[in-house]
């Protein structure tokens, strides 16, 4: 066996000697035992340094405080002089994020060469996003040399990747300028391992801001739905000779579907809270905005504001909807969104609907003298689609026990797993039933979207916002 040489402690040799006690003899056990005992050490050095790295990495909640870690990691349980630590960005440069030096009186000449090694690949990159994923590779290799060169021949050099989501996102260089230093499978595989760690700090970064993002929208969609919620009717109103029921289940937070109760006279609009509206005239209104979401909402909102101010001029409903019409066109226009809209008003005093309907889905009136359904329809186009679309009246008589339901194609477009519709055939069959068989215009609502549900399946949710109002004649003996 050969021995291992182990460095002698001149002091205790000197003591030793001045007693007059001869050397003890050094075996290779005694010599074996020491090196042990020095890479138990060296073992523990490098455990209590990525222990560390690894307590910075659940521990810490500013990505900039862990990268300054991860050059003095790599370096330290490598035994190497120094480390270096450069970050890509998307829109493809590249930053000498930061670095690492035994000897601070080197540190800032070879900040300034591995910046400048930065820049003269950032110069040489190509400028499209497309370029720049393909040539990747290449430029990491470009990289890799221009820092070996600024550094210097006489180093010893070695850089591993980034990586998250199979995407480069930096390198780690260590480097030592010893020239007995060499570059171990474990030394290489302890800088790799401090990459990762690396790699992992920048994805949780990355996830906390997403994260954020989607906590502010998930608040302002919050915020948006309220705000909705509260310019839709809060409840019904009480309508001399009818009594209504109104739904509405938005497919996201904030919906497109609109429906209202506007009392013709202005007076009744400003009645204070908790009072009962008497007016001869009440508008009913139903509409739907194309699409879902934010978006939708806002031009509901928009919608809502320039109708409820176009009744009080107590024109009839065509010319309502040829206002609004030409007030909302522009900007339906450019937002490349159009509204349909049905709009009614409800004569208590003689029981007439007059209507008007901008391409809506025609509310069904079930008339109860005959047990019929009939469909209440006029020409004209989307509001937004044509500013020099026509629209016309119409008017029907209704009588006690009818019963009307006005809805959004959400009740029609609702589909199953099998990829059919719920359809206006399907609805029809629906409320037939439920005119006959339920005592309230609630309890056909409720009967209504439960029959939606079952046929799309009851632990789906609808694609669409869905909206239902139901609007019952009063029985003589019913009349309050």
């Amino acid at each position: 066996m050969t021995s291992l040489p182990v460095p002698r402690q001149p002091s205790q040799s000197s003591d030793i000697a001045g007693s007059g006690t001869p050397s003890p003899e050094i075996t290779p056990v005694f010599a074996l035992k020491e090196l042990v005992s020095r890479l138990r050490r060296e073992q523990n050095k490098i455990q209590d340094l990525l222990g560390s790295l690894g307590f910075a990495l659940r521990s810490f909640n500013n990505l900039k405080q862990f990268l300054e870690l991860t050059p003095l990691i790599a370096s330290r349980v490598t035994d190497a002089d120094g480390g270096a630590l450069i970050l890509f960005r998307p829109d493809g440069q590249m930053r000498l994020e930061r670095l690492h030096c035994q000897d601070n009186t080197q540190c800032q000449d070879i900040r300034k060469a591995l910046e400048a090694a930065t820049r003269e690949i950032t110069s040489a990159a190509p400028t499209t996003p497309g370029q720049s994923l393909t040539l990747s590779n290449n430029l990491t290799a470009a990289l890799d040399h221009q820092v070996s060169l600024s550094l210097g021949t006489d180093v010893q050099l070695f850089g591993t990747t980034i990586l998250t989501k199979s995407t480069e996102r930096g390198r780690l260089y260590v480097f030592s300028r010893d020239p007995d230093y060499e570059w171990t499978e474990t030394r290489q595989k302890l800088v790799r391992l401090v990459a990762d760690q690396t790699a992992v700090a920048i994805a949780n970064d990355e996830l906390t801001v997403e994260l954020r993002k989607k906590e502010r929208l998930d608040r302002e969609l919050e915020i948006g739905a309220e705000i909705q919620l509260q310019l839709l009717p809060r409840q019904c109103p009480n309508i001399t000779g009818i009594e209504v029921a109104a739904r509405t289940q938005p497919a996201s937070r904030v919906g497109g579907d609109y429906y209202d109760f506007i009392p013709a006279n202005y007076d009744q609009i400003r009645a204070k809270k908790g009072a009962v509206y008497e007016s001869d005239r009440w508008s009913v209104a139903i509409g739907d905005v194309m699409g879902k979401g934010v978006p939708a909402g806002l031009i509901m909102t928009m919608l809502r504001g320039m109708l409820r101010a176009e009744v009080l001029n107590k024109h009839s409903p065509a010319r309502i909807l040829q206002h609004l019409n030409h007030v909302m066109y522009t900007d339906l226009e450019n937002s490349n969104r159009f509204v349909t809209l049905f709009y009614s008003e409800y004569d208590t005093q003689t029981q007439t609907l007059y209507y008007s309907n901008a391409a809506h889905n025609p509310p069904l009136l079930w008339q109860a003298e005959t047990q019929t359904i009939q469909r209440l329809d006029t020409l004209g186009m989307l509001i937004g689609l044509d500013v020099d679309t026509q629209y016309h009246d119409a008017q029907v008589q209704l009588h006690p026990g009818d019963t009307l339901i006005y809805y959004t194609d959400g009740f029609t477009d609702a589909a199953n797993q099998n990829g059919d519709r719920f359809d206006e055939e399907n609805l029809k069959n629906a409320f037939q039933w439920a005119c006959q068989h339920c005592e309230t215009p609630q309890a056909i609502l409720d009967h209504l979207f439960n029959q939606v549900q079952q046929f799309i399946g009851v632990s789906n949710r609808a694609e669409d916002d869905m909206t239902l109002i139901v609007m019952q004649i009063k029985k003589p003996d019913a009349t309050v």
